[in-house]
C-alpha cells in the first residue's frame, strides 16, 4: 500500500547471515506460511467490507466474511525475493492474516503472531513471541487493539496507515510507530485551510472509530479557536444500519452550512456517499481527510456531481522503482499456491482461474493466469491510488524518522478535485503543509478558485463590530456600526476601538481622523465682520481726535479738557485694537496679550472717565461762573489716571508672573472638535482685573450720577453717567455669557463686550460734542458757553 512500508521491511530484514520470514494471517485461513530465522508478522485490511451475521444464540457465532478484495502486499514481498541486489541470500516468506479492518480480527491476528499458533484453542502456547515485529494494520482503532497486545512484550508494531494521533502517546503504546503522520497535525491543518477561505460555518461528520472521533475532536478544537462554528457534527460507521445512515444524511441536508468537513475513513465514506447520492444531496464543498481525498475509484463522473472540487490533504507522492514493472509482470503460473495472488486475478479479470464445480455455466469466463496485467493495472483506480500515496523512494535519498513519539514529519499536500479538458476529474496539488517549519510558513496554499460561502452571519464590514445573538453559536451574530469616537479597522471585528483624545471616527467609523480644529480666525465669518467693528471703531476714534485737533483753539474743545479726551480718545483706540488679539490661533504671546492689553487698555479709560467726571465736579464746586477750570486740578488728574492705570499694571504682571494664561487644546467640551483657546492660568487673575475695571467704572458712575444736574452747558456729566450705563450693563451681561458660551464663542461673546462699551463710550462722550462742532458752530462760542453756563447758575 505505501512505500515507506515495504522499505522498512527492507530495512528490519537486512540482517547479515540471517533469513527472514514475514507471518501474515488473516480471519478465514492462512495463505501461506514460510519459516525464517527472523518472522516479521504482518497484518492487513486486504479486504474492506465485512459480512455480519446476527448471532441467533442457538450456536457457535460465525467467523467474519470479508468481500471487497482491494490489494495485497505480495507483490512487493515476490520483489524483494526476486532481487538479490535489495537482500542478498536472504529469503522472505510469508502468511497473510486479512483483519478486514476488525478490531476482533485483529486481536485474534496479534494473538497469533505473538504465540505462534494457528487460530485455535487446541494447542498449548509455547510462551515464545513467533515474531519479532509486526508491520500493521491498515486502520486505527486495528492498530490500538494490536499495539496494546503487543506493547506489554515490546515487539514493535510499525504502521503505514493508522493516523489517530492517540497513537502517539509513549505511555499507552511504548512499541509504536509509525509511517504516516499523526492527525494531530492534519486536524490543524484543516482548520487553517477552513478559516482560510473564510467558512466560518461548516458541518462535519466522521468515522465513528478512534481515527474520526480523535481526528474531528481536534479539528473542532482548533477550528473553534480561529472563530470557525460548528453547526453540526455527525459519526458513522460502516456497519451501521442504512436507516441510521440516512438519519445522517437528513442532518446534512437541512443544515445551513454550505461546506461538509469529511473525517471519515474510505469505508465510511462508501455508504455515506451512498446515501449523499441516494437523496440527491448536491451543491456541498466538501473538505477530505487524507484517507479518501485521493481515492482514484471515488473519481468518476457519476460521484463527481457530488464531490466536484472537493479539497483536502493528502500524504505526499512518491514512487518506488521497478514496482510498476513487477506488478505488470506477476501472474499466478509464477507461485500457483498463492491463493491471494489467485483472488486478485480472479477479480482483476472477472474469471475464473481454474473451472469449479459450482462454475459450470455456459456464461461462466475462465483465465489461465497467463493474461496481460498493463490495461488492468492502468484502469484499477485502487491500485493506483495506493502508488500515488507512496511518502518513499530509494531514488530519492529521501531520509525517514520517527520522533519522540514514534511519527514521522508531517507533511501534506493539498489536493483539489478538477476536471481536466476531457472531463475526467483529476487531483491537483494546490497547497503544502510542512509541520516542521515555523508556524507562519507551515500553510502555503496557491491560488485558487473556491466559490462557495459558508457563513452563519455575514462578514462585518469595517466601521461595524460584532454583536453575539443570544442562544446562538458565536459565528452567528449582528452587525452594530461602531458609536461615535470608535472605529473598527478589520473585517468581522468582535469590538470596536476607541480613537486617540485628538482624533475622531470618520463618516464611516473605520479609521480615526484628527479632530476639526476650532478657534476664532480672520478667515471665517464671525471674524471678519468682529475685524471689521474693531477696525471701524479705531478709524471713528481716530476721526475724533483729528477733529478735536483742528479745532483745539474752539472754546468748546477747551472746556472739554483737551489734555483727558486726547487720553481718552487714545484708550478707545487701544480698547478697539485690543479685541484684534482674541482672533486667530492661540498662542503663548497673544493668550497673555490679550487679557492683559484688555485690563490695561480698559483701566486706563476707566481712569479717564473717572479723572473727567471728578473734574466736572470739581469744576462747579470750586469756580465761580465764567472761570475756567482751575490749573491746579491737572497735576491731581495726571496722578489719578497714572496710580489707577499703575495699579492695574501690578495686577496683571502678578498674573503673568505667578500663573499666566496658556493655549489650551479644549478635548472636553465637544467630542469631535478641538477647541484651541487660552487657559486663564489663574482664574483669580482673570477676576480681578474685570473686578478691577468693574471697580473704576462704578466709581465713575456714582460721580456721574450725582453730577448729572450741574449746570454744565453740554451736559457732560450726563453723558458720562448714559456711557458708563451702557458700559456697566454690557459686562454685567457678559459674565453668564462668557460663562456659558461654548468654544469660541466664548472668545467672540468677550470681543463683542469689548467693542460695545467700547462704542457706548465713544458715542455718548464725544458724540454731542462733534455734533456741535460740525453741524452747529454757532454753539462753539466763549459767548454762548458763558451765557448757558451763566443762566443754569443762576
Amino acid at each position: 500500500q505505501n512505500g515507506v512500508r515495504w522499505r522498512l521491511i527492507y530495512k528490519l530484514a537486512k540482517l547479515p547471515g540471517q533469513s527472514v520470514g514475514l507471518t501474515v494471517l488473516e480471519t478465514q485461513f492462512v495463505r501461506q506460511h514460510e519459516d525464517g530465522d527472523i518472522i516479521i508478522g504482518g497484518a492487513f485490511s486486504i479486504h474492506s467490507k465485512i459480512n455480519l451475521e446476527m448471532p441467533s444464540f442457538t450456536e457457535k457465532p460465525h467467523r467474519l466474511i470479508c468481500t471487497r478484495f482491494y490489494f495485497t502486499m505480495i507483490f512487493a514481498i515476490e520483489e524483494i525475493n526476486s532481487k538479490a541486489s535489495l537482500l542478498p541470500n536472504i529469503s522472505i516468506g510469508y502468511q497473510i492474516f486479512d483483519s478486514c479492518g476488525s478490531t476482533l480480527a485483529s486481536m485474534r491476528s496479534s494473538m497469533a503472531l505473538m504465540n505462534g499458533q494457528e487460530l485455535t484453542a487446541e494447542h498449548i502456547c509455547s510462551g515464545k513471541t513467533a515474531v519479532k515485529a509486526i508491520i500493521g494494520e491498515s486502520e486505527s482503532s486495528s492498530t490500538i487493539v494490536l499495539s496494546r497486545a503487543t506493547g506489554p512484550f515490546r515487539i514493535p508494531v510499525i504502521s503505514h496507515f493508522a493516523t489517530c494521533a492517540c497513537l502517539s502517546n509513549r505511555k499507552q503504546f511504548p512499541s509504536f510507530f509509525r509511517t504516516i503522520p499523526s492527525d494531530f497535525y492534519q486536524s490543524r491543518a484543516l482548520a487553517q485551510l477552513v478559516k482560510h477561505f473564510g467558512w466560518t460555518w461548516v458541518g462535519a461528520v466522521r468515522s465513528d472509530n478512534d481515527y474520526g472521533n480523535n481526528g474531528m475532536a481536534t479539528f473542532v478544537e482548533v477550528a473553534e479557536r480561529e472563530g470557525v462554528c460548528i453547526e453540526y457534527s455527525e459519526a458513522i460507521s460502516r456497519t451501521n444500519s442504512k436507516e441510521k445512515i440516512a438519519k445522517v444524511v437528513e442532518v446534512i441536508k437541512k443544515g445551513t452550512a454550505k461546506v461538509l468537513v469529511a473525517f471519515l475513513a474510505q469505508g465510511e465514506m462508501d455508504v455515506l456517499l451512498e446515501e449523499i447520492i441516494g437523496q440527491n444531496v448536491t451543491g456541498l464543498q466538501w473538505v477530505g481527510s487524507e484517507s479518501w481525498i485521493t481515492a482514484r475509484y471515488l473519481a468518476t463522473k457519476f460521484v463527481s456531481k457530488v464531490l466536484g472540487g472537493a479539497v483536502g490533504f493528502t500524504i505526499s507522492k512518491s514512487k518506488i522503482p521497478g514496482l510498476r514493472e513487477f506488478l505488470l509482470k506477476v501472474n499466478p503460473s509464477q507461485n500457483p499456491s498463492n491463493a491471494l495472488l489467485r483472488e486478485f486475478w480472479e477479480m482483476a479479470f472477472g474469471c475464473h482461474l481454474f473451472p469449479t464445480i459450482s462454475s459450470k455455466t455456459e456464461h461462466e469466463k475462465f483465465c489461465n493466469g497467463s493474461e496481460n496485467l498493463t490495461n488492468v493495472i492502468l484502469k484499477w483506480s485502487q491500485v493506483m491510488h495506493s502508488l500515488q500515496n507512496v511518502n518513499f523512494t530509494m531514488a530519492s535519498g529521501e531520509t525517514i524518522y520517527f520522533d519522540q513519539n514514534g511519527d514521522p514529519t508531517a507533511r501534506y499536500e493539498l489536493v483539489n478535485w478538477q476536471k481536466n479538458g476531457a472531463g475526467e476529474t483529476t487531483f491537483i496539488t494546490v497547497g503544502h503543509y510542512d509541520a516542521s517549519l515555523p508556524s507562519e510558513q507551515q500553510f502555503v496554499m496557491n491560488s485558487i478558485n473556491i466559490k462557495p460561502s459558508s457563513v452563519c452571519s455575514e462578514s462585518c464590514q469595517p466601521g461595524f463590530r460584532q454583536a453575539v445573538i443570544k442562544g446562538r453559536p458565536v459565528c452567528c451574530f449582528e452587525c452594530l456600526r461602531c458609536p461615535s469616537g470608535e472605529i473598527s479597522t478589520t473585517t468581522d471585528s468582535a469590538e470596536c476601538i476607541k480613537c486617540p483624545l485628538e482624533h475622531w471616527s470618520n463618516e464611516n467609523h473605520s479609521m480615526c481622523v484628527l479632530k476639526k480644529v476650532e478657534f476664532l480666525s480672520f478667515e471665517e465669518n464671525m471674524g471678519i465682520l468682529l475685524t471689521a467693528f474693531s477696525l471701524t471703531g479705531v478709524s471713528l476714534t481716530i476721526a475724533v481726535a483729528l477733529m478735536f485737533y483742528h479745532f483745539i483753539d474752539t472754546p468748546l474743545v477747551k472746556a472739554s479738557n483737551t489734555e483727558l479726551s486726547f487720553l481718552l480718545l487714545f484708550s478707545l483706540s487701544l480698547c478697539f485694537l485690543c479685541s484684534l488679539t482674541f482672533i486667530g490661533q492661540p498662542t503663548e504671546w497673544s493668550c497673555m496679550l490679550r487679557h492683559t492689553a484688555f485690563g490695561i487698555t480698559f483701566a486706563l479709560c476707566m481712569s479717564c472717565v473717572l479723572a473727567r467726571t471728578i473734574a466736572v465736579v470739581m469744576a462747579f464746586k470750586t469756580t465761580v461762573p465764567g472761570t475756567s477750570v482751575p490749573q491746579c486740578t491737572l497735576p491731581l488728574q495726571r496722578i489719578s489716571v497714572f496710580f489707577c492705570t499703575f495699579f492695574q499694571v501690578i495686577i496683571c504682571t502678578l498674573w503673568l508672573v505667578l500663573a499666566p494664561p496658556i493655549p489650551y487644546k479644549n478635548i472636553t467640551h465637544s467630542l469631535d472638535t478641538i477647541i484651541l483657546e487660552c487657559d486663564l492660568g489663574s482664574a483669580i487673575g482673570f477676576w480681578a482685573v474685570l473686578g478691577y475695571i468693574g471697580l473704576l467704572s462704578v466709581l465713575c458712575f456714582i460721580l456721574a450720577f450725582l453730577a448729572r444736574k450741574l449746570p454744565d452747558n453740554f451736559n457732560e456729566a450726563k453723558f458720562i453717567t448714559f456711557s458708563l450705563l451702557i458700559f456697566c450693563a454690557v459686562w454685567i451681561t457678559f459674565i453668564p455669557a462668557y460663562v456659558s458660551s461654548p468654544g469660541k464663542f466664548t472668545v467672540a461673546v468677550e470681543i463683542f463686550a469689548i467693542l460695545a462699551s467700547s462704542f457706548g463710550l465713544l458715542f455718548c462722550i464725544f458724540t454731542p460734542k462733534c455734533y456741535i462742532i460740525l453741524l452747529k458752530p454757532e454753539q462753539n462760542t466763549r459767548k454762548h458757553i458763558m451765557g448757558k453756563t451763566h443762566n443754569k447758575s443762576q
